[in-house]
Order: C-alpha cells, then sequence, then structure tokens
C-alpha cells in the first residue's frame, strides 16, 4: 500500500523537519560529483562526428525538462554549437557553462535573460533572423520559437516539447488571466504569434514529438505528422533505495514498516510553481486530508500557494538531482496533478521505485500504468484527488515493477533513438 495517514514515524518527522528549517538533505563531500547532470555521462565517440551539426534551443534560463533534452541531444552532438534566444548560465548546473552557446539579438537587451517570457512576441522575429549556414544538420529542440530558424542547405528536425502553449491550447486560460482592457490586443498578438508559428512549422523538414499527446497536437496544429521519441531520464542516477529494490509489494508488513520508517510518511510534489501545473489543486487536497505534504519547486504562484497551506504541507524550493532523488526514495508516493506534453517528474519518481497519483490526461498516460506503477485521478480537483490518494492507500504496489517499467525511459534509450533517426533522416 502507500500507506496510512500518521505522521507519528520519526523518519517522517525527520523529512518534515528539514522542510520547516527551509534546509534539504546534507550532500557528502564524496556525493557532490553526482550533482553534474553531464559528468554523470563520459562523452562519446559520435557517430557523427564528420556531420556539422547546429543545435537550437528556445532560451537558457533555468532548467527545466527541455534543457535537460538540448543537454542529452549535446552528448550525441558535442561538437555542435548551441544558438538561442537569450541566456543566462550563472544559474545553471556546469554542464551548461560547457556549451558554446551563442545567443539572438534578443540578448543585448537589459535583463533579458530575467524578462524572456515578455520577450516571446520578438523571438519568432529574433530566430527567423538567425540564418545557420554551412550545417548539414539542424536540430531545433523548440517548445516555443526556435523552430523558426532559417537553415539554408541544412535537413532541419525539430524535437517538439509541445507547439506553443499560449498561442494554441492554453490560450483562452492565458487571456483570462490578463486584465479585461489588455485582451483586445493581447488577441491579437496570440494570433500573430499562431500565424508565424504555422509559417515556421511549414519549414521543419521532419518533427519528433516527446510524446504520442504531442504528436497529435503537432497534427492538429501544423498539420504535420511525427515521430514519438520519448524525453531521456537518467535511470542509473534516479534509482530505489538499496532497501527498496529488495523489497517485496509494499503492504503492510513489519519488514514493510521498518521500510516506511527509512522512507518517510510525507507525499511529494515537484513542479515548477506556474498556474497550469496545478499545485493549487494539491495544496487544497492535502489541506483536507491532514497529511503530509514536501512541494519541491519554486514560481510566481508560491507566494500564494504558501498562503493557502496548513502546516503540514511544506516547501523546499528548489533542489539538487542528489538531493531530489533523496525525497523521491523516501516520499510514500508522487503527485502530480497537471496536464503535462510529457512530464519527467512521474518516471524519475517510477525509476526511484515510487508510485505516481496523477491527473488521467496528457503525457502521464504514456508514462503511468494504473494499478501497477500509479493510479490517475479523472478531474483536476482537490475532491478527486482526495479520492485518489485514499484510494492508492488501499492498493499494492511492487517497488521492483515500477522501476523496470521506468527504465524503457533511459537515457541510453534516448540518444539509440535518436541516433537512429538522424542517421535516417540523412541517409540518401
Amino acid at each position: 500500500m502507500v500507506g496510512g495517514a500518521g505522521s507519528e514515524d520519526p523518519a517522517a518527522n525527520a523529512a518534515l523537519g528539514d522542510c520547516r528549517t527551509g534546509s534539504v538533505l546534507t550532500v557528502a563531500t564524496s556525493e557532490l560529483a553526482e550533482l553534474s547532470t553531464e559528468s554523470r555521462f563520459p562523452l562519446p565517440v559520435s557517430r557523427f562526428r564528420h556531420l556539422r551539426v547546429a543545435l537550437v534551443h528556445d532560451w537558457l534560463v533555468t532548467l527545466g525538462g527541455a534543457d535537460r533534452v538540448l543537454l542529452a541531444l549535446h552528448h550525441v552532438f558535442p561538437q555542435a554549437p548551441v544558438f538561442v534566444g537569450v541566456h543566462d548560465l550563472r544559474g545553471l548546473p556546469e554542464a551548461f557553462r560547457q556549451l558554446d552557446v551563442r545567443a539572438t539579438w534578443l540578448q543585448q537587451i537589459p535583463g533579458a535573460a530575467r524578462r524572456h517570457r515578455l520577450l516571446v512576441p520578438l523571438m519568432p522575429l529574433a530566430f527567423s533572423r538567425l540564418v545557420l549556414r554551412g550545417y548539414d544538420v539542424v536540430i531545433s529542440s523548440s517548445h516555443a520559437c526556435s523552430h523558426s530558424v532559417s537553415t539554408p542547405g541544412a535537413r532541419h528536425i525539430c524535437y517538439c516539447h509541445t507547439p506553443m502553449r499560449y498561442a494554441w491550447d492554453l490560450r483562452d486560460e492565458y487571456l483570462a488571466a490578463l486584465p479585461g482592457v489588455t485582451r483586445p490586443a493581447a488577441r491579437m498578438m496570440l494570433a500573430w504569434l499562431r500565424r508565424r508559428d504555422s509559417a515556421a512549422a511549414a519549414h521543419v523538414d521532419e518533427f519528433i514529438a516527446n510524446s504520442h499527446y504531442v504528436a497529435s497536437r503537432i497534427r492538429r496544429h501544423y498539420g504535420r505528422e511525427s515521430t514519438v521519441i520519448y524525453p531521456p531520464v537518467d535511470t542509473d542516477f534516479f534509482t530505489p533505495s538499496e532497501s527498496a529494490q529488495s523489497t517485496q509489494p509494499t503492504h503492510s508488513t513489519q519488514s514493510d514498516a521498518d521500510e516506511s520508517r527509512e522512507r518517510g510518511d510525507f507525499y511529494l510534489v515537484v513542479s515548477r510553481l506556474v498556474p497550469y501545473k496545478r499545485v493549487d489543486v494539491a495544496v487544497e487536497a492535502f489541506n483536507r486530508l491532514g497529511r503530509p505534504l514536501v512541494i519541491v519547486g519554486d514560481g510566481p504562484e508560491r507566494r500564494r500557494l504558501q498562503a493557502m497551506a496548513r502546516p503540514h504541507i511544506r516547501f523546499v524550493g528548489e533542489l539538487t538531482d542528489l538531493a531530489m532523488r533523496r525525497y523521491y526514495r523516501r516520499c510514500r508516493a508522487v503527485v502530480f496533478p497537471g496536464e503535462e506534453d510529457f512530464g519527467l517528474v512521474p518516471v524519475e519518481a517510477q525509476a526511484c521505485g515510487r508510485p505516481v497519483i496523477a491527473y488521467g490526461r496528457g503525457g502521464a498516460l504514456e508514462s503511468v500504468v494504473q494499478g501497477v506503477t500509479g493510479m490517475f485521478i479523472a478531474a483536476q480537483t482537490p475532491d478527486a484527488l482526495s479520492a485518489g490518494v485514499q484510494a492508492a492507500e488501499a492498493m499494492t504496489f511492487d517497488a521492483a515493477a515500477i522501476r523496470r517499467h521506468a527504465v524503457q525511459f533511459s537515457r541510453q534509450r534516448f540518444i539509440g533513438q535518436i541516433e537512429e533517426f538522424v542517421a535516417r533522416a540523412i541517409s540518401p
């Protein structure tokens, strides 16, 4: 079972104690090498070392799932420069500071990186004026505008994380959040962005989608077919604890109680704190349930969410991968209330042997197996999530089976599929 509602477990209280003080689990000096994502992977002898490749990415400012995909793409093409709209590498892992990063003219605007989302209306123009000559292949990693780049003479492959959300699927939500007086201008701006986005998509030679869910949106918005290659998760790093790897299904036995004390007695949310992630649903549900909840991540919604939360809900901010792994390993389950294009968090949690309670739409349907690695809720409401948590607590989950499922999303699998796709794309 996922576990009961009590919080008398000393390990659980210790975990929540970390959150109360705003600290995270201590990182030993011997473990510091694990904090650099790229340092865990030796550079390969690239089969494409004679191929002239450029990578293009929307922006590099804060670390997200799309940025991890970029790093994996660079692992396949270590000689490739990375062109971005804007960047601020100071807050990113060392691996990003080792890249040959080149920005568009938007970088010259004071405070461009800090205000990069406000510059999105200018990004189609900035990328379209970025003419990449002399390359055999250009790979754009796009959730906004990077596929607008000009690629004369090159094969342009777009790894699409999503068609631009605020211009397409989340347009109405975006407009509803604006002051009424600004909506007519914003509506015109979004219509212009959609036209530019469609025109840019028409010049892409081949699309890769990060999920079947995104592939359907590429088909709907762009009229294009795509190949699905799931994003990579470092399943060699995100692993269960040694005791969890050897345990039987998590029903209530004495040995499982011992493991529960080691794991802790809290649920976990890992997310950027922005409206569409629906972390508010989790906060309200756990307010009602009274279960301990740890929320990892930061963003503009944090202050509002903290004001909503009762004392048993703790916010710990952004964490290193190493600290994140410890929270994954020790939680009862990960709660995933958003509708995501794919979502790395459910896979990272499952790689650590932990079940996921997810909203049953979007990419989670492709990464979570109902009743085996987690369960789905039918609506993004506190009532549905509360019922889902209670239902999960009555279910049996096998940590080893959860882990086996997650391994199919490994980094090695991603690299192999990208290599195969590019080889096929450039073949005569």
